[in-house]
């Protein structure tokens, strides 16, 4: 196995991830910074806020692809043959995909680019479970559609779609063959409640804004 290479693509996904997408959106298109306004989070979701739909659209597409386009790198590497198809069996290819997914998302986390000061991760994280399996991560989004729907939250939408995934997992249908999958969906369910520490406290006190759509500055 070539080191080197897989080190490099490492490298990639981490900085495929750190793309500051709303940031750089917002500026060139509407001299706006995100994080001065709304949630002051730069993410798709304050963007979607702050920015409009269309805007927020776009940054959220954009930001999913970098979690998919790094996730997938690890094909890239076995189909060129970089790396031989031999020893992605042997040390499993879906280990590399989650590898380089987890990069991506903490890229978007910890941007290189914004001293390391990012978003949540989540539509990183959508773009690399699509890449991982996209049937579970379908249904996943079909449970953040549904508790969207109904609580107007997209913090427990988030929260909950996120824990879906290792949670389907159980189910003999969508059982994968090797666990790690399982560990790394709850793995990526701590991160994300991580993320989200302040709006979990805000749910729990009542206090979390539901979604608003408006120009707001930061509080």
């Amino acid at each position: 196995m070539d080191i080197v290479i897989i080190l490099l693509a490492a490298v990639l996904a981490y900085m495929l991830g750190s793309i500051p997408t709303a940031v750089w959106f917002g500026k060139y298109y509407y001299s706006i910074d995100v994080r001065d306004y709304g949630s002051g989070n730069s993410g798709a979701t304050n963007t979607f806020r702050v920015l409009g739909k269309k805007a927020g659209i776009i940054v959220m597409s954009i930001d999913i692809l970098k979690g998919f386009l790094a996730t997938s790198l690890a094909t890239v590497l076995a189909a060129y043959n970089i790396v031989s198809y031999d020893e992605f069996i042997l040390y499993k290819l879906i280990f590399y995909k989650l590898i380089f997914g987890f990069l991506a998302v903490l890229g978007h986390i910890f941007p290189f680019y914004e001293n390391f000061k990012g978003g949540k991760g989540v539509a990183t994280l959508l773009g690399m479970m699509l890449a991982v399996d996209a049937t579970i991560t379908i249904i996943c989004l079909g449970v953040f559609v549904l508790v969207l729907f109904l609580s107007k939250y997209v913090s427990l939408g988030s929260l909950l779609a996120t824990l879906a995934f290792p949670l389907l997992l159980f189910i003999p249908r969508f059982k994968p063959d090797d666990p790690v999958l399982i560990v790394f969906g709850f793995l990526m369910f701590i991160v994300v409640a991580i993320t989200h520490q302040k709006n979990i406290g805000r749910l729990l006190q009542g206090e979390e804004s539901r979604v608003n759509i408006r120009l707001r500055r930061k509080r």
